[in-house]
Parts: structure tokens; sequence; C-alpha cells
């Protein structure tokens, strides 16, 4: 059953305003299109509004116990499960009342509100009810709230909004539990079992650039992210490995290798070269154009020689893929569009069965409500299209598959195709016509990599710039810095190698992710390298510091994490200890909102909170020291946590 969720900002500022436009770079279907572009909180300043005593209720006792099993880590929905009960108690004639429980701005004295108040006021006020507006509601609502070791103290303000503030010792025990338990207890719990998502998917014959950097890195992280969330999920690679260009690139391979077993990837040298000089006589020469469009039907027709030689071509492809992937640490299933071939004309004969499908000019189409030109199926000579292969493969995930999200992850420009083929899905039954309702899909759109110069990102051959070309560059560069610094004096050749790595690739990937996704953004190696600001380098040293304090005390961290205590007693240990927590629900707001860049702002503010903490609380040597070791190794676990779902390796020296 889907669960209805209002989310909230949980970082230290206000995140930039979501911009709901859409992008896809990859399955690049051979089309060219256009481009959209916390401060302190002390815990003993209180509001003078009403204060009330808790009631206890046996019942309601037993439902936290529930609660507390079910919502481990997540402060929202704990939170949301007491004002649950409450509502319930207080208006058991409106069952169908959300509790909207949202963490509060920075600044404010409380840690979260419940805003229900006025809603229910709205609702009730003409019903005879007793109460006499919004602030008697709030109030009633706090009378009936169960007790709760997590809650300090609640008080109505206002309008009737309920100021919650946390108690210190209920975080503390929080945090001394993810210490010993692990930090997957505070994974978010999603509605949904499977998920299918769908990213990379570069092009056969085609090299990997850096427009396909962002389907791979966000693509990754979404799945990462929904693997925390102990979601299933089948990494999809579309890749294009069908289609009319195999025509022309297998006639190409056997005119320069007519002893086809002889060909291996030295001999064909560079793959993009190869295409573009197959496209070149393809456009110029006629005959060998008419060899190539006969070599497609051999091809689609099973010919073994033919299938052959488009294997072998395929092969050299994925060669070239994977020394992308292993830089990037990113694993995927191939699933090409010629896996789905066999099945597209039973869904075409479904789709037809159904109605759906009717004669346009000869070619074979479905009519959409909202657009103004038809969703083709099948062309005017009887061939299959993009629309056909994904149709295909959405009905494959849903009925084999058993997949009850499917994402997909390109850029904007193929955002009206997804808009076009999810309403045919809609319209034939596939997929209920709530698009929150599951099973469901989602077009993850983005924006373009652009240069320097505020231009699409290529080299000065106007050509685009190869991608593992792009992440070696970052990786030297690393390295370059490292060295400066004396780091290969101090390291092994392979501590250095690994260190310039994990920092190279990391910065290439945070660049990307730290972005709204939705928006363009700017690829600078000076920027992305930089060891001050927003960036991998910077985070990835803060975490390295954070294991350099705990090797410096001397003290056996995990025998600390059974015998000491975890208190938060200055106001800077209190707002860290908070923003911890918060980790559930951050990472569950990132899912839900297909948004890598959630995460990384929460990192980010998560280093912030530290620096201030560490700045005004001496750790080792101090009387505290055991309970700020110990809050050192929290962050530091769930800093890490944060670069797996990223997909970054984590620096433990510096």
């Amino acid at each position: 059953m889907a669960i209805s969720l209002t989310l909230f900002p949980v970082t230290a500022t206000p995140p930039p305003s979501s911009l709901f436009s859409f992008n896809r770079y990859s399955r690049s279907h051979h089309h060219h299109f256009s481009y959209f572009s916390s401060s302190s909180q002390t815990g003993k300043l209180r509001a003078t509004a009403w204060r009330f005593a808790f009631a206890t209720r046996a019942k309601s006792l037993a439902t936290m116990a529930a609660v507390n099993e079910e919502c481990t880590g997540n402060l929202k929905r704990q939170l949301a499960k007491l004002f649950d009960v409450s509502l319930k108690l207080t208006v058991p004639g409106e069952p169908s009342v959300e509790p909207l429980v949202a963490a509060s701005a920075p600044g404010k004295f409380e840690d979260y509100q419940c805003n229900n108040a006025m809603g229910l006021w709205s609702i009730i006020k003409g019903k005879g009810t007793q109460f006499k507006g919004p602030p008697a509601v709030g109030q009633a609502l706090v009378k009936s709230l169960p007790t709760s070791e997590m809650v300090e103290s609640c008080s109505v303000a206002g309008p009737g909004f309920i100021n919650v503030v946390l108690s210190p010792k209920w975080m503390a025990k929080s945090i001394e539990n993810m210490l010993i338990d692990g930090v997957d207890t505070w994974a978010p719990s999603l509605p949904v079992k499977r998920a299918v998502v769908d990213f990379s998917s570069p092009n056969i014959a085609k090299e990997m650039h850096v427009g396909h950097l962002r389907s791979t890195i966000i693509g990754d992280t979404i799945a990462r992210m929904l693997e925390f969330s102990k979601v299933e999920v089948l990494r999809r690679n579309h890749v294009g490995d069908w289609g009319t260009q195999f025509g022309m690139l297998i006639e190409y391979l056997f005119e320069k290798f007519p002893d086809t077993d002889s060909v291996t990837e030295t001999a064909i040298g560079d793959l993009q070269v190869f295409y573009k000089a197959s496209k070149h006589k393809f456009d110029l020469d006629e005959e060998f154009k008419e060899k190539a469009q006969q070599a497609v039907v051999r091809l689609q027709g099973g010919d073994p020689l033919y299938r052959k030689a488009w294997a072998k071509i395929c092969d050299i492809s994925r060669t070239e893929f994977a020394m992308v992937y292993q830089r990037l640490r990113v694993e995927l299933e191939e699933k090409g569009e010629s896996f789905y071939n066999p099945y597209i004309s039973k869904v075409i004969e479904e789709l037809n069965t159904k109605g759906l499908v009717e004669e346009s000019e000869g070619a074979r189409v479905i009519f959409l409500e909202g657009f103004n030109i038809p969703l083709m199926v099948v062309k005017s000579d009887g061939g299959f299209n993009y629309a056909s292969t994904d149709l295909t493969a959405l009905w494959y995930r849903l009925n084999e598959e058993k997949a009850e999200w499917i994402i997909y992850v390109t850029d904007v420009g193929q955002q009206q195709h997804f808009n076009m083929f999810f309403k045919a899905a809609r319209k034939a039954g596939w997929l209920p016509e709530n698009d929150e309702t599951y099973p469901r899909v989602n077009h993850v759109g983005f924006g373009l990599v652009l240069g320097e110069d505020g231009k699409r990102f290529r080299t000065r051959a106007t050509d685009v710039v190869r991608l593992v070309d792009l992440l070696d560059e970052a990786k030297t560069r690393s390295k370059i810095a490292l060295v400066e610094h004396g780091k290969d004096k101090e390291w092994t050749p392979e501590e250095l190698d690994q260190t310039a790595e994990a920092i190279g690739y990391g910065a290439v990937k945070y660049a990307d992710l730290k972005n709204n996704r939705l928006t363009n953004y700017t690829f600078s190696f000076d920027q992305m390298l930089n060891d001050k600001g927003n960036t991998a380098v910077y985070l990835l040293y803060a975490h390295a510091r954070i294991c350099s304090i705990i090797r410096k005390s001397g003290k056996d961290i995990d025998e600390l994490k059974k015998t000491g205590n975890l208190a938060l007693d200055h106001p800077d240990e209190r707002a860290l200890g908070l923003h911890l927590l918060r980790f559930a629900e951050t990472v569950e707001e990132a899912c839900t909102n297909l948004l890598p860049s959630v995460l990384c702002e929460y990192l980010y503010y998560l280093s912030d909170y530290y620096t201030r903490f560490y700045s005004n609380c001496q750790v080792n040597g101090s009387p505290e020291e055991t309970s700020r070791l110990l809050l050192c190794e929290a962050t530091a676990i769930v800093m890490r946590k944060c670069f797996h779902l990223l997909g970054i390796t984590p620096v433990y020296k510096i």
C-alpha cells in the first residue's frame, strides 16, 4: 500500500527551490534534442506557550513499542506515529486525517512541528465540535499524545502549531544504539519491494562520453539509496544494440575483414572512428547503402553470419564500457534493445486488441489526449522504433520481472517521449491512473554538462570528451596535488594511487550529484578538486580528520561503543546529534523525490555541524572524551554511509 507523505527539507539552510522541468542523455536514441536548461539549538530555550502533561495510556505504550520497532532511526516517522495515535483519540470521527510532522526551520527552539490543528479545524468546525478554534485543537492533540521517551516537551503556539523538543538523553541513546547495531538500522522503509532503475544505456559502437556521465552517476546513486532502503533493485543497462545502424557497421566490417573470425578489438582500433567511416560510406555510396539495408534484414532474420558479426561489434563496445564502469565502480546488468525484440509483436498485438492502435499515413499509432502528435509504434515500412521497444520493455518489467517502481534516468530532451509512452501504458491499463500509486513509473531528468565557457562540454576539436579520459585526468590532477603536499614521501605508491583515485573520481561524482539534477551544471576541474567549500575533496578530508582524531586518542573505539556512554549536553553536541538522527528521513526524502542533491546537502551540513562541534568542544584529553569520541565515530559512520550511497570511496588519512 502506498504511503502518502509530506516531505520537508532537513538541512541547515533551505535548499534551492526544486525546478520541476525534466531532463535524458542516454539511451542516446540517435535523436538531436534540445535541452532545458542549522544553527545550534540549546535545548534550554522554551516558548511561553501552553504546556500540558502527557496522558499515559497502556494501549498507546503498546502501540509505541511497535512504532519504535518499525521506524528505528526515522525521527519524523516516529513522531508521526505518536501524533497518529493522538489524532485518532482527539477526533475519532476523522480516521483519514494523517499527521503533518515537519522538521523545524533553522534557529527555532523546537526540533519538529506538528501542523495538523488548522487543517483539522477547517474539517470539524461545522460539525458541532467541542473545540473553539485551532489552538484548542492543538491543545487537545498534545493532551492525547502518548507518553514517549523521545519527547522532552511539547507546546502549542500561534494558531495551533505544536512545537516538539526532543529529549537529549533519548537522542544520545538512539545514537549509541546505532553505534552498536549498525547504521543500516537507520535505513528508511519504502512502500515498494522491487524496482528497476534504467540508467547509463549508451549505444553500441559509439564511445561513452561526458554526456553519459550524469545518467550513470545519478542512476547508480538512486539504485544505492533504494538498495539501502531494503528495495531489491534491478540495475538495467538498456544499451542501443539493435537497429538500422548495424547494417552499415556489419557490411563495413565484412569489407575490411572478410574473415570475421580474425577480427579483434586491436584490428578494428577506435570503434568511434570505425563507426564514422561506415557512416561516411553509407551516406556517399549507394551500392553500399543497399547492402547495409539488406544486412539489417538478414540480421533481424537471424542469419548466423550476420548475428556473429553483430555480436563481435557488441563485445568490443562492452569492453570500452567496462573501462568506464570499473573506474566509477558502477554495477549494471545489460538488457539492451535486442533483448526485448522477440516480445514486441506480442505487445503491439495486445495494444491492438485493446483498441489502442490505429492506422495513420501507413504507420500504426496510438492517439493520446493532450498531445498534438500520436505515438508511433510501428513505422510505415513495418519496422519497430523506440516507442515499440520501450513499451515492450515496460510490459516485460511489469509482467515478467514484477517490478513495482520503474525509474528511467535520461536527459531532459526525452521527456515528451516518456510522457507519451507512460500515458499509452495507462491507457492500456498497465499502470494506475494516479501516478503516485504503485506500480509506478518515473522519468528522472537531468540537464547538460557545460564547459566553463557556458557551452556544451567539448574538446577543442569540437568532439565531446571521452569519459575514460575525463576520469583519468581527474585522478592525475588529484595525484599531482597530493605529491605537491609531499604525500609521495609519506605513503606507499599504492596508497598514493588509491587516494588519488578516490579523490579524483569522487570529485567528479560529487560535482554532478550536489546540483539539482534538473539543471545544467558547469564542469570545472579546478572547482571540483578544490579542498574548500562544498566539494568531495573537502568532505573526504573532513572524514579523514575525524578518523585521525579517533586514532590520536589511542582508545579502542569498538570497546568504547560497548562500554561508553554518549551525552549531548553542549549546544553544539546536541545540534550535531540532531543532524545525525535526521539521516534516515533525509535518505527517504532523496529516494521519494529522486533527488541525490538532497543527500549531498545533508552531508555537507553534517561536516559543517561537526566543524562547529570540534571547534567548541575539546575531544581528546577532556573530561567528556569518551562521549565525544563516540560522537566523532557516529559522525564518521554516517559520513561513510553517505559516501557509499553517492558511490564515493572514503579516505581515512590525508
